[in-house]
């Protein structure tokens, strides 16, 4: 099966509508405004089955100046154009600003159907056949298949239906290896089944009983039913015209503009790059920051254009550019858009989207036209390469990466593995991935801060583990444990509990320096259960300062001294016979007050009440009340 999105364009009352019905047998104006005024307002669709399993979707645009918003809706996925041209009137304006709208959507096919044939002579209609031919002069429509038709006599319609036919059948099939998408175009309740969206189904499949998200709202639904030309179906598939109910999710919380694919696998953005083309006949020059409408899928948002290497873009050049959106957009790189003017609203240009989630370079660095440069001409893999480079130390999941560029998620994988093999990229995780220039940069921060640290500190055994990270820049937690680890095993760096050290540091004390730590470890290890403090320990070793002293901290690191609570130490040793002697007296008495502990020791409560609370939260005794007892006994009196 294949299906092929063909669409409307051209001038209003030039019979889009009735030669579609003549086509079909389809009525695509749908709305009682449109019966009544005669014209259509809104989008229609309509279909053709060809032999072979060929399909051919038909959207019908709207062709007055006032709806080409809703015309920008319906032709944003379709491959190939029907322009139509009125006989008896010939080119008209909405006629040079729908086929604008389609070379700027890089439409690359198509053919002219000369409607209302009936009404015109046979000399008129070969003027106005040589005055369209000056029309396509140029562009991708120079050279098709003009066919003039009457929707009312029949005359053509064979003929048209057969260039149509030959030309879907030259169209590439569509990617449904890809996450689904489907641009929203209509949000409709049907009565006992709920809420239900329609459109073109631009890559990916859809089944059902699958959960989908609806962006940029955020709103997660299931698939409850599946239509396509209003016949039940279990899945549709890329190009497809599809209608989906869904289950979950409320008629109020959708709208036009929207998009539904998988949970995760889409990006709402309010900031997108990308090519900017002005129209050879744009009234004026673009100028940065020049509020604009900007039509992408089936939305239309408003935004400050930002041009990054110049003042203004004048009519008929191409440029970089920069979209600061009034409301998130869902898209991928690759999609094309529109830009209208905001007064008065005409098409003016539009381009090709670069990258939905831009690095934030200054606007006139040269850095951001060189990013924007690889994105748009470079092979796969320079351009996912270019997307971990400028994520730096953060580095990008997988999803991250789905989101942001254009490859099916196996395609995506291949090139992943393919730069991670050439050195090029590094998998923290089995879905996490940064580049090698980020990994070299922070490999290079974090011995550069150890260096710094030890000339800074030399009596230091190491630097705390979170401070490292803090001054390398705050790498992310699992990157840095990922560049630590990969040290260790270099062997420059040595991690012990929470210090970190170069591998090559030693403590080297002088002669002074080691009888002044021998004499405070003496004085901690005489005074027993009534330890010093360290202010008078460090004076009576020929020393000032406090406990942030670099000698006192030796015995720290070392665990000679244990910190019972703030600026209370235990030599370790005394420390360990103070607790066989505490879980000597529960085994025997069974539970242990505060007086007994200083009987027990011969010290104050200054030390005794320390002691208590520190065995508690070593988990050997519990309290019960006031008194104390062996940790998993309870004993009563």
């Amino acid at each position: 099966m294949k299906h092929v999105v063909a669409g409307t364009a051209g001038h209003i009352d030039h019979g889009k509508t009735a030669l579609v019905k003549a086509l079909t047998g389809i009525d695509t104006d749908r709305l009682p405004e449109e019966k009544a005024r005669g014209i259509t307002i809104d989008l229609g669709f309509a279909y053709l089955e060809e032999p072979g399993g060929l399909t051919i979707e038909i959207v019908d645009v709207p062709g007055h100046e006032r709806f080409v918003k809703n015309m920008l809706a319906g032709v944003g996925g379709i491959d190939l154009v029907l322009l139509v041209i009125a006989a008896d009137e010939g080119v008209m304006p909405q006629t040079r600003e729908h086929l604008a709208i389609c070379r700027l959507l890089h439409i690359k096919a198509g053919l002219v159907a000369l409607t209302k044939r009936d009404l015109a002579e046979e000399e008129w209609v070969e003027l106005v056949k040589d005055d369209v031919g000056r029309l396509l002069r140029g562009t991708f429509l120079e050279g098709c298949p003009i066919v003039p038709v009457s929707a009312k006599t029949g005359e053509g319609l064979d003929e048209l239906r057969a260039a149509l036919r030959a030309l879907a059948e030259k169209v590439p099939p569509k990617a449904a290896d890809q996450s689904p998408r489907l641009p929203i175009d209509r949000v409709f309740t049907v009565k006992g089944f709920g809420t239900v969206v329609t459109g073109t189904l631009t890559a990916g499949r859809l089944a059902l009983d699958e959960r989908v998200e609806i962006y940029p709202k955020g709103a997660v639904a299931k698939v409850r039913g599946l239509q396509c030309h209003g016949r039940p179906v279990t899945e549709t598939v890329a190009g497809q015209r599809t209608a989906v109910n869904l289950q979950g999710v409320e008629r109020a919380a959708i709208e036009r503009g929207d998009v539904l694919g998988l949970p995760g696998a889409l990006l709402p953005a309010l900031l997108v790059d990308g090519t900017l083309e002005l129209l050879g006949d744009a009234p004026r020059p673009l100028k940065a920051r020049d509020r604009v409408r900007f039509h992408v899928g089936t939305s239309e948002v408003m935004a400050r254009v930002l041009l990054l290497d110049r003042p203004a873009l004048e009519p008929g050049d191409t440029a970089y550019a920069r979209f600061r959106l009034e409301a998130p957009v869902v898209a991928l790189p690759g999609d094309r858009y529109v830009v209208r003017s905001y007064s008065p609203i005409i098409t003016i240009g539009g381009g090709t989207l670069l990258d939905v989630a831009p690095p934030r370079f200054k606007r006139k660095a040269p850095a951001l036209p060189a990013h924007l440069a690889v994105l748009e001409r470079g092979a796969p893999e320079e351009v996912l390469e270019e997307h971990l480079r400028q994520a730096g130390p953060l580095g990008l999941r997988t999803a991250d990466l789905r989101a942001r560029t254009p490859f099916a998620p196996e395609r995506l994988k291949g090139l992943l593995e393919a730069l991670r093999t050439a050195g090029k990229i590094v998998a923290v995780d089995r879905e996490w991935f940064v580049h090698a220039e980020a990994r070299a940069r922070l490999r290079e921060q974090i011995l550069r801060v150890l260096e710094a640290f030890h000339v800074k500190f030399p009596l230091r055994s190491g630097i705390s583990r979170e401070e490292l990270r803090r001054r390398a820049g705050s790498a992310e937690e699992r990157f840095f444990a990922h560049m630590l680890e990969a040290l260790e095993t270099e062997g420059l760096v040595k991690a012990e509990r929470d210090k970190v050290r170069l591998a090559a540091h030693q403590i080297r004390l002088s002669s002074a320096q080691r009888a002044a730590v021998d004499t405070m470890e003496a004085l901690f290890r005489s005074a027993g259960a009534s330890p010093p403090s360290p202010e008078e320990a460090l004076a009576k070793a020929g020393l000032g300062g406090s406990e942030e002293n670099e000698l006192f901290q030796l015995l720290l690191d070392g665990k000679r001294l244990v910190r019972i609570k703030e600026s209370l130490f235990f030599h370790a040793d005394i420390l360990k016979i103070i607790e066989d002697k505490v879980v000597a007296f529960l085994k025997e008495k069974k539970e242990l007050t505060p007086a007994d502990v200083k009987a027990l020791l011969g010290i104050s409560r200054k030390y005794a009440i320390p002691l208590m609370e520190y065995f508690d939260g070593q988990r050997i005794t519990t309290r019960v009340g006031d008194r104390r007892v062996l940790r998993g006994t309870i004993h009563a009196t």
